[in-house]
């Protein structure tokens, strides 16, 4: 379909033609609003602190054939990653009153903590489209508290691995298959509660299209096609502006937590009219550890970077992604075979597939893409092995420099969006005693436009517990550009001993954990910075150090 073809309606043979303008925004920001509001009741009604507190979460709704037509702007990730997951449903024959549930990263998910919830939306019986919600839980079992063990070498040590499978059927919830997933977990009640809130937020989804349905009756369905048709042609349009040719970009991950060799990722991107190709011929591949990354989340960064060079108002749904292609090599770190372990691909590999693929955008449009961001996300777990309690963090950093202003200080950068943990939130949920929360000064890398500052955070735990640690940007510092400096490279420590950036370790009670995370690169010779600049810097150094 060219972008001027309309769609038509096989119920009713009309075409997406005949919804004018004002009708077609009023529609499509009531489908967004519905996604939104998914997450803000799976946000309000969780139990864990990874999602009330940090939203560690997404929501989205899907058409009757698995195309997306609204998200809620939550984890890049996980977004990306859903039509999988919808397309592994519809092979299984859902009905009105399923919902299925899947996290099995080669049949739908992304890393096993990431539990799908996939609803067929079916108002008045038949089904027209589906609600899904994914959400990352502290603990689905495997080697080590939290589910993420640093030197994983098989999918089986990082936890229960569920093909999609009815968890709710004719509307009644499977007991056995709920008892099944708690008795293999470490905190069950706190799994049972978030499951409920996913639930929750499906069945809002389902009650609010079914009111769209009762009142615009078949143009809703019509407007799911328009909306999509509509985003395609703003990303061709987009795309189209974009100098053809084919530019490469090439960086490393620093080890998979088995051994320390570098794995190279190859990212070449190609640019002809109104299509985006990028082809990962070059990586390495598959590994030993955990840093294999299933194609969806390779996908989902592609499709996170070609929004965010092009227009990033662009409403997000499949039509953003329908001119992009993305070729990745079998067998290769980011198109693993089981049973390979994969829980730090989804966190780690993703955000380096996304810092290639800016690079090679670079060579195109440099007046649209940043210095390197931290590049990591600077993972940490820490639980007790009796299922006391999993607590989970990904730690912010420095945002990489613009070509027009500094880079942000603090913040989540590529594929995560979540927000940290209260101070206050932490210590009471948990055994866990926050020491010191901090920028890190002169973290980030100088330049005519500065880097972002990276953090310190630094906790003691209170009883003996396991600490995994998955993290990057610990030998290879974001890189700076057209002259600018490099962001000070992150640092782990137990008990002040550097330790390395991918560990699972048991300690003690009054042990404290330093994270000390990345800053960004700096954009432009630091000689071009001006004389105000510098004195806000000299300020807000002050401040820091105080």
């Amino acid at each position: 379909m060219t972008a001027h073809d309309h769609t038509s309606d096989e119920a009713t043979g009309e075409s997406t033609a005949d919804i004018d303008p004002v009708t077609l925004e009023i529609l499509r920001n009531q489908l967004e609003s519905i996604a939104e509001e998914m997450g803000h009741l799976l946000i309000t009604g969780a139990y864990s602190p990874n999602i009330k507190e940090r939203q560690d979460c997404s929501t989205a709704l899907f058409d009757a054939d698995g195309n997306m037509i609204a998200q809620a702007e939550h984890i890049p990730v996980h977004l990306g990653a859903m039509p999988d997951a919808v397309d592994v449903v519809m092979e299984n024959d859902p009905e009105p009153g399923d919902v299925f549930i899947v996290n099995d990263p080669f049949a739908g998910g992304t890393h096993l903590p990431d539990i799908t919830l996939v609803s067929p939306i079916a108002p008045e019986g038949d089904i027209i489209g589906y609600a899904v919600s994914r959400a990352h839980h502290a603990d689905v079992g495997g080697s080590s508290p939290g589910s993420m063990p640093s030197g994983a070498m098989e999918i089986y040590e990082e936890g229960l691995r569920l093909p999609a499978v009815r968890l709710v059927e004719g509307g009644e919830v499977n007991e056995d298959v709920q008892n099944l997933i708690l008795a293999n977990v470490r905190t069950p009640a706190e799994r049972r509660a978030d499951l409920r809130a996913q639930r929750a937020a499906n069945e809002r989804a389902e009650e609010r299209i079914g009111e769209l349905l009762a009142e615009h009756g078949d143009l809703l369905l019509r407007a799911f096609d328009a909306v999509i048709e509509y985003s395609r042609d703003r990303m061709e349009a987009e795309i189209g502006e974009l100098p053809n040719g084919t530019y490469d970009a090439r960086d490393i991950l620093e080890g998979d937590g088995i051994t320390d060799e570098d794995i190279p990722i190859q990212a070449t991107v190609s640019i002809e009219d109104t299509e985006v190709t990028v082809d990962f011929d070059g990586t390495a591949g598959q590994v030993d550890g955990n840093l294999n990354a299933p194609r969806a989340v390779a996908k989902s960064a592609v499709y996170f970077v070609v929004r965010a060079v092009t227009d990033p108002e662009i409403p997000p749904n499949q039509g953003c992604y329908d001119p992009i292609t993305v070729s990745v090599p079998e067998r290769s770190v980011l198109d693993p075979e089981p049973p390979a372990a994969v829980v730090g691909g989804n966190v780690e590999t993703s955000q380096r597939v996304t810092d290639v693929t800016l690079r090679a955008f670079a060579e195109a449009i440099p007046e649209r893409v940043p210095a390197d961001g931290q590049g990591t996300m600077n993972n940490l777990i820490i639980g007790d092995r009796h299922g006391e309690f999993t607590y989970y963090e990904t730690i912010a950093g420095g945002f990489g420099a613009r070509p027009d202003k500094d880079g942000m200080d603090g913040v989540q950068v590529g594929m995560t969006n979540t927000l940290n943990t209260p101070i206050e939130a932490l210590e009471a949920e948990y055994p866990l005693h926050v020491e010191r929360y901090a920028f890190r000064p002169s973290s980030g890398g100088d330049g005519r436009y500065r880097g972002g500052l990276g953090l310190e955070r630094s906790v003691t735990v209170q009883t003996d517990a396991t600490v995994s640690l998955l993290t990057e940007r610990r030998r290879t510092a974001p890189a700076g550009v057209n002259g600018g400096e490099d962001g000070k490279r992150g640092e782990n420590r137990i008990d002040g001993e550097i330790v390395p950036s991918k560990v699972s370790k048991d300690v003690s009670a009054g042990t404290t954990i330093s994270i000390r995370t990345p800053g960004g690169g700096g954009h432009g010779s630091p000689e071009e910075r001006t004389t105000d600049a510098r004195e806000r810097d000299r300020r807000n150094e002050k401040v820091t150090e105080d």
